[in-house]
């Protein structure tokens, strides 16, 4: 469809219907329901189609199949949840960016984290994830697989990584399903509830979830274009003794800003000199110039550890990562990973692995590196042409963030672009305090920077804010 909604299959129309009548009170409990025969009579589709609404019903524990009966309303109704934990609600508050980009309500999307799919599957990848050709010689499995991934791969991420100037031995690398599980085995492994961890600020609004969850105290490091604030790093590490700081070299989400030489240097220091730990997010490292600054460079990956992801470069429905480090520790989050999950799936490392052996991931990346600094360069004209303040990054990739002028309500700014169906990332959700008092600001993806109804809406909404 021309609008990119989801046409409603004739199962569908059936199951949204019935499921409003039982909401409604049409039916009682144990009411058995007309048979597949007569169902599909009255509906005026086959007893198939009929057949599968119902076993879709059943699936969702609103009717009961009784063989060589027919199907009941169920007596079953779902529990009043009990209230959460405060940790446990407070993580959850912190995630409702994260659910619309996955439910995608809105039509206008600048908000979004992710670039849009058709950067991915609308380029010469598209015939690949339909059709999957396997070069690789071996003859694929179907059983588990290593915990620790799929070899291969991981012996080419240990190349690259080298290229890099980031050493990584054998037992020194994990593969993930992305960087969130890779954050979330060091979050398993590494802290206890009451610890405290340093985050950027702004920052990875998600993070902010898992370490609520996790019952860590969090404290926000001011983070400007070139990295983490050193003064504000070495005032805060005096009084509150972190464990780690989980910070992002390049490409910052949201700031879009990366990581200088001095800084990183200067952050190495202070890392040493207090014996913490730095958690370096290197999502979008594929699409980035090898030769940046890299903490774990620096460091040899003794006091880092270094996450990434090709998520963010192939498909946000592709999940595959990895997180590399000392083996010590690799050897503890791969224990980890293999109770809580068993694996990653093998299927998907040797598809990812099988586009780098035949050169169609870098072909992929120059494209799309070639999208990414155009929309880049245009959105920030764009938005700046508006009188927003942006924080201009050295290398240009997927994030702007946009500062407003004067005094700007970023809830009221929300809501009315909400109203309009604009998806808008406001300033306050990247801060662990959201209480702090800050400009109005928003995260801008680059791809949707430029689009006229987003314009449109900001340019409104500023005239009417003077």
């Amino acid at each position: 469809m021309s609008d990119g909604k989801r046409r409603l299959t004739r199962v569908d129309e059936i199951v949204e219907k019935v499921t409003l009548m039982l909401e409604a009170g049409a039916y009682k409990a144990f009411e058995r329901l007309p048979s597949v025969r007569h169902g599909a009579r009255a509906h005026g589709v086959s007893k198939n189609t009929m057949a599968e609404a119902y076993d879709r019903l059943v699936a969702r524990g609103l009717l009961e199949a009784r063989p060589g009966s027919g199907y009941y309303i169920s007596q079953v109704r779902p529990d009043t949840p009990a209230p959460s934990a405060p940790h446990v609600a407070a993580a959850v508050d912190g995630i409702s960016l994260l659910r619309e980009q996955l439910e995608k309500h809105y039509e206008v999307r600048p908000g979004d984290g992710r670039p849009p799919p058709f950067w991915m599957e609308g380029s010469e990848l598209r015939r690949h994830f339909a059709v999957a050709k396997v070069p690789y010689p071996e003859e694929i499995q179907f059983g588990y697989g290593s915990f620790w991934g799929f070899g291969p791969l991981r012996d080419r991420l240990r190349i690259q990584l080298l290229e890099r100037s980031i050493p990584v031995q054998p037992d020194g690398l994990l593969l993930t399903n992305g960087v969130n599980h890779g954050l979330d085995l060091i979050i398993r492994h590494l802290t206890e509830p009451g610890d405290t961890v340093f985050v950027d600020e702004p920052g990875y609004y998600p993070l902010f979830s898992k370490l609520t969850f996790a019952k860590l105290n969090i404290v926000g490091i001011r983070r400007d274009r070139d990295g983490p604030d050193l003064d504000d790093l070495a005032a805060k590490l005096a009084v509150h003794r972190p464990k780690m700081f989980f910070t992002q070299s390049h490409g910052h989400n949201p700031t879009g800003g990366s990581l200088s030489p001095s800084r990183s240097f200067g952050l190495m220091q202070l890392a040493e000199r207090w014996g913490i730990l730095l958690v370096e997010n290197d999502a979008l490292s594929d699409i980035l110039p090898s030769t940046l600054p890299r903490l774990a460079a620096l460091n040899e990956l003794s006091r880092v550890l270094y996450l990434g992801s090709f998520s963010k470069t192939l498909s946000a429905s592709l999940r595959c990562g990895y997180v590399a480090g000392s083996p010590e520790i690799i050897r503890r989050l791969a224990d980890i990973k293999m109770i809580t999950q068993v694996n990653s799936s093998e299927h998907v490392e040797r598809f990812v692995f099988n586009l780098i052996q035949a050169g169609h991931y870098l072909r992929h990346l120059r494209r799309l590196r070639g999208r990414v600094e155009e929309a880049y360069k245009a959105a920030f004209g764009s938005l700046e042409a508006l009188g927003l303040s942006l924080m201009e990054s050295s290398v240009p990739g997927f994030y702007l963030w946009a500062e407003f002028p004067g005094e700007i309500d970023e809830q009221e700014l929300c809501a009315e672009a909400s109203r309009a169906s604009i998806f808008i990332s406001p300033g306050s959700v990247f801060y662990p305090n959201r209480k702090t008092r800050r400009r109005a600001a928003m995260r801008v993806n680059a791809a949707y920077g430029t689009d006229p109804r987003f314009l449109g809406f900001l340019d409104d909404f500023l005239k009417r804010a003077r």
